[in-house]
């Protein structure tokens, strides 16, 4: 579970960041770009990066519920161990804190927790500016996913390549990657997925992309993948449930969600297609009448 009940570090300080000042919003900006690490150094130095005083950090972070640095970077260091957590152990620790009731219960409580909390996260005008994005024509757009992710990246990619054209799903095998570098051009946009354990391939392919201006939109979880540092746009949910497994729920609803807007943006062009891959299905008889 969260080291804090209320959400993470960064999701609070996401709630709060109308209320900061000037310098606070600086150094939020600094943790936010180097997440969490950011935050695990000492104060002093911590204030030093964030370019603001020591006073500021104190500010900032009693604003976001913390009396002191120390609370303050012990709650880091338990998200940290948090993203570093394989199945055995997820497990295990769900299986000593569950309530005795039905799993099925248990599970779909998580569930509605988790998309609550991440539909109260995401800002509708960012949402909108991602959807805008995936809609441009007059860019390529490349859909990247990991070990476990690359499924919801599949998912998005055969429902995009019917909205629009110029769309491309990097193959499954790390390996190939660097063949798809070789057509991404400076303002085309890469959707990438990326939950914990945070992929090392994934974060250079990123890296790499981003190099040659190429626009990232991130899907991460609460605790936010390294990649957010290069991405222009990052959507934060809810993937904890009663399992070894992180769930995917909420992720494949704003991965609908996005669809439909992309869609919505793209009518006129999108229903010639759909009616175009009518005739094609119903000539090559795919679905029995």
């Amino acid at each position: 579970m969260t080291a804090d009940s209320r959400g993470t570090i960064v999701e609070l300080i996401r709630a709060n960041y109308r209320e900061f000042t000037r310098s606070e919003r600086k150094l939020a900006d600094a943790l936010i770009a180097n997440y969490p690490v950011a935050g695990l150094v000492s104060i002093t130095e911590f204030a030093k990066n964030g370019d603001v005083s020591t006073p500021t950090v104190l500010r900032m972070i009693k604003k976001i519920g913390y009396s002191g640095f120390p609370k303050f970077q012990n709650i880091l260091r338990e998200e940290l161990k948090e993203t570093l957590s394989n199945p055995i152990v997820k497990h295990e620790r769900w299986s000593s804190e569950a309530p005795e009731e039905h799993v099925i219960n248990r599970f779909a409580t998580a569930t509605m927790n988790n998309l609550t909390q991440s539909l109260s996260q995401i800002d509708p005008k960012v949402f909108d500016q991602i959807a805008h994005l995936m809609a441009a024509k007059d860019n390529s757009l490349f859909i990247a996913g990991g070990r476990i992710t690359h499924s919801i990246a599949d998912y998005l990619f055969t429902h995009l390549q019917v909205v629009r054209t110029d769309v491309h799903m990097l193959p499954s095998s790390s390996s190939l990657w660097p063949h798809q570098l070789l057509n991404m051009k400076n303002g085309d946009l890469l959707v990438i997925f990326d939950v914990r354990r945070y992929e090392t391939d994934l974060y250079k392919f990123a890296e790499l992309a981003a190099s040659r201006g190429v626009q990232i939109v991130l899907l991460t979880d609460q605790w936010m993948s390294p990649i957010s540092s290069l991405a222009s746009y990052s959507i934060n949910v809810r993937i904890e449930v009663p399992s070894g497994w992180d769930s995917a729920v909420v992720t494949l609803f704003f991965v609908e969600a996005l669809i439909a807007a992309v869609e919505n943006e793209l009518w006129d062009e999108t229903s010639q297609r759909m009616t175009e891959l009518e005739d094609i299905l119903n000539a090559t008889q795919r679905f029995q009448k």
